[in-house]
């Protein structure tokens, strides 16, 4: 199971988080997010971090100049789309070399079907819960949907997940879940993340790895 950790922003914090091994860590560039990075984030910072974490830009309706601009300043190895992107927008952007994460807000009524259309252009999906915003609003939603998916591309999945309810990823066992995407669950502020808790939620995540026999 891999661990996303979205919605960073501070240096110090970013750093502690890092230590951690996290497999990706995600950074806001919508600035109706509490979490918008601005102009705050160290890109020094974010280039020191180990090439192990997997540095993901998270973007809303943006221009692919903004992107590109962005992906070649913090040197990020994904691009995260959160809003109302079309496929053509994603096969622009995959043809211009980049790796996408395509996020979805999903809710009874989603039309998986439509994913089709993205497939051919993303790398992974992301399914979270709809709310006010595009993401991070802390909802979970009703997992028992995903049984409509077809399960062909690798996902993660977001949207209110914090050590409450780890234990009911359970229910999406043989379905192709990549990783869960943690944000505003293990947050002591908005872009501050609780480092005990992410401690604790990698611990239990990973599988625990069999020391090698001497």
């Amino acid at each position: 199971m891999k661990i996303k950790v979205c919605g960073l922003r501070d240096a110090d914090n970013l750093r502690e988080i890092a230590a951690l091994n996290p497999d990706f860590v995600g950074f806001i560039f919508y600035d109706q997010s509490p979490r918008f990075v601005g102009e705050s984030l160290d890109e020094t910072v974010v280039k020191e971090l180990p090439r192990s974490i997997r540095k993901v830009g998270v973007f809303v309706n943006a221009s692919p100049e903004f992107i590109l601009r962005m992906v070649k300043k913090y040197d990020f190895q994904y691009v995260q789309l959160h809003g109302n992107e079309t496929p053509e927008y994603c096969r622009s952007l995959r043809n211009r070399g980049i790796s996408l994460i395509k996020a979805f807000r999903v809710d009874a009524s989603f039309n998986f079907s439509m994913l089709n259309n993205y497939k051919a252009h993303c790398d992974f999906f992301l399914f979270d819960a709809k709310g006010d915003q595009p993401g991070g609003n802390g909802h979970t939603f009703d997992w028992s949907i995903l049984s409509r998916y077809d399960n062909e591309k690798p996902f993660f999945i977001s949207g209110g997940i914090g050590l409450h309810n780890l234990d009911q990823l359970n229910a999406l066992k043989g379905m192709k879940l990549y990783g869960v995407d943690v944000n505003s669950q293990v947050e002591t502020a908005p872009g501050v993340k609780d480092v005990a808790q992410v401690k604790e939620l990698i611990a239990r995540l990973r599988p625990v790895e069999e020391e090698e026999e001497v």
